[in-house]
């Protein structure tokens, strides 16, 4: 993240102009109270306001015709199905919005927040932001020259059973279909990159391989610095893993400290999932078509960045269930497809029979 809140304030201003059609135009947030915004979008009114703003700039300048609803409406439709994975029917109602429809408005609005990620979302180029960034970490994990930590992110998705090779290219290592996209942050949890959305039995060493951001790593582009990864990726001259069998107290120390900062990650996508719940599970997915489930993730990625801007906090961690919660077991790629197959079968097959009259 280059820039401060105040630059991005003043250079959304100079875009946004005097624009007599939004000029006492009441906005569809105005009739909320504070509590209320948090409760349905996970967002402060400051913050709200800000990404109404940006999105109309962007639709301004893109928009060919007046959409049917305000970019107000639009905005308010999509940020709730982020915060809480699916339209409210209060605010489809506000809006005066079908059940049918408001798919095509949050694909609309994620295209276009996905969009502002060249300007929310930026890894660190000149001199003195890499030493800023490098520094900070340094500061954190005693680790020096690094970036950033990398790591994959994995979102559940449902795919069809029937198609077998495609339903099996989505299963990942713990035996659920999703989709996975490569994530890079800072000390403080602000996304400096996000790439790809693969299936989820996409290895991460070759996502990484085949990224921009890891061909220019890898091609010395960025000059001697590291990227924090974990044991599933390969040390390299530009990925920092941890020391697989530790042998002395300096390893020890070393794999402490590695640990340290790649919590970091951790963290921030747990409060990114807590915020966006829709991330929790993205829906029905198909290979070949992830463009959609992408423009959400990186939606939620620029929408992330944007609520550490305004130090908009993310909604509290439920309460602890008081059962033991089982480590969940990774498997082969093949036992985790046959184990998802007959479970997802079987659900159908129960959905199926006819349920006995009240």
């Amino acid at each position: 993240m280059a820039f401060a809140l105040p630059v991005w304030l003043a250079v959304q201003e100079a875009l946004l102009g005097p624009d007599e059609e939004d000029l006492g135009t009441p906005s569809c947030f105005d009739d909320m109270d504070d509590e209320t915004l948090f409760q349905m979008f996970h967002l402060t009114r400051p913050c709200i306001a800000f990404i109404t703003d940006s999105v109309r700039i962007r639709m301004r300048k893109a928009a060919a015709k007046k959409p049917a609803l305000s970019v107000d409406e639009m905005v308010m439709v999509a940020l709730n199905y982020y915060a809480h994975g699916v339209a409210s029917a209060a605010i489809l109602q506000k809006v005066d919005l079908s059940q049918t429809d408001y798919t095509a408005v949050i694909g609309t609005v994620s295209g276009v927040i996905a969009g502002m990620s060249d300007q929310f979302i930026s890894f660190p180029l000149m001199q003195d932001a890499k030493s800023n960034v490098a520094f900070e970490i340094e500061k954190l994990c005693g680790i020096p020259n690094v970036l950033g930590v990398l790591a994959p992110a994995h979102f559940k998705i449902r795919a069809s059973p029937y198609e077998k090779d495609s339903f099996r290219s989505f299963v990942n290592t713990l035996g659920h279909t999703s989709v996975v996209s490569q994530f890079i942050c800072d000390s403080d949890g602000n996304i400096l990159s996000v790439e790809k959305c693969c299936v989820g039995s996409t290895l991460e060493q070759e996502m990484w391989e085949s990224s921009f951001k890891g061909r220019e790593m890898e091609e010395d582009l960025h000059g001697p610095y590291w990227v924090i990864g974990g044991k599933s990726y390969k040390l390299s001259m530009h990925v920092l893993t941890p020391v697989s069998e530790p042998a002395n107290d300096k390893e020890i120390r070393f794999n402490e400290a590695h640990a340290k900062i790649h919590n970091v990650m951790r963290t921030t996508l747990g409060s990114m999932k807590r915020r966006f719940k829709c991330l929790m599970q993205l829906g029905f997915a198909q290979e070949g078509s992830l463009d959609k489930k992408s423009n959400i993730i990186k939606s939620c990625s620029v929408l992330h960045n944007i609520a550490k801007k305004f130090s908009t906090p993310p909604p509290p961690v439920a309460a602890a269930r008081t059962h033991q919660v089982k480590t969940p077991q990774r498997r082969t790629r093949e036992q985790s497809w046959r184990i998802l197959h007959c479970r997802t079968r079987k659900d159908q097959t129960l959905e199926m029979e006819p349920k006995p009259s009240l």
